[in-house]
């Protein structure tokens, strides 16, 4: 069966998104996982089936990570296939107004463009993430673990640059104090120009990212700090902290079209 397909990326972590609204495609983990190797297929760190909406939905986003099992969110996924969405017509408004409303495995979503130059095909899009409750974020070993669609473990390190992110998240990724899946692991320093680099081991993907949006996530609502920096590019969060709950939660950053293709599966 060949399958068409688009390839964007969200500040470098990249995903194979299919238009399956008619239900045609059916890929078992060992497929997705050949699609996204780096050497023998496409090359990607998820992939994404857009399927039909219902209940007044635009559509339905259902996510892989690269070792083909399915994650409940990837905040990165979320606004590519929103600009993949948008490139196929789906939801409302004209222009940089345009928005989408959509379902994942976490619960409902709504991204907007809030800049697209359809020249060179990329652009600056908003996901709204998921409410997560104060009593959900928890002190754990060096630092915090929390559920952003995800879960996740965001610890602060110093000299970032030189720190092995790859190791040290091999090696905490699936300790007990994690829970029974593990947690994707995320390092954190503030550089001097006031934003916070992370970067991000990734679990299903078992390696660093150039990005993670649930991660970037993580990391703002734990530190409080909302423009933050990836090896990948520039996020910016907002959302509004209260005693219970952190609500609104918005992550903004960059998406890029970067090939469309057919693979034989």
């Amino acid at each position: 069966m060949r399958i068409a397909f688009s390839k964007y990326d969200g500040a470098g972590n990249d995903f194979v998104v299919i238009d399956n609204r008619r239900g045609e495609v059916a890929l078992d983990a060992a497929r997705i996982a050949h699609i996204c190797h780096r050497r023998k297929g496409v090359g990607a760190d998820g992939l994404m089936l857009l399927g039909p909406g219902a209940g007044g939905y635009d559509f339905a986003m259902k996510y892989f990570n690269a070792d083909g099992y399915a994650a409940d969110m990837c905040g990165n996924g979320g606004r590519c296939i929103a600009a993949f969405a948008f490139g196929l017509g789906i939801g409302t408004g004209e222009g940089d107004s345009k928005r989408v409303h959509f379902t994942a495995d976490d619960g409902p979503h709504e991204a907007w463009l809030v800049e697209w130059d359809a020249e060179q095909r990329c652009g600056t899009v908003t996901i709204g993430m998921r409410d997560v409750e104060r009593a959900g974020v928890r002190r754990c070993m060096e630092g915090w673990l929390l559920n952003t669609g995800v879960p996740h473990y965001v610890e602060r390190v110093q000299d970032l640059a030189r720190f092995d992110v790859v190791g040290e998240g091999r090696r905490i990724r699936h300790l007990l104090q994690l829970g029974p899946a593990g947690a994707n692991v995320n390092f954190v320093e503030e550089t001097a120009d006031g934003r916070l680099m992370v970067r991000t081991y990734e679990r299903g993907v078992e390696d660093e990212t150039w990005a993670c949006g649930t991660g970037v996530t993580a990391c703002a609502l734990v530190t409080g700090m909302r423009h933050l920096r990836t090896r990948g590019g520039d996020f910016e969060v907002d959302f509004c902290p209260s005693d219970s709950a952190y609500t609104d939660v918005r992550l903004t950053g960059p998406v890029s079209l970067n090939f469309e293709g057919t693979i034989e599966v």
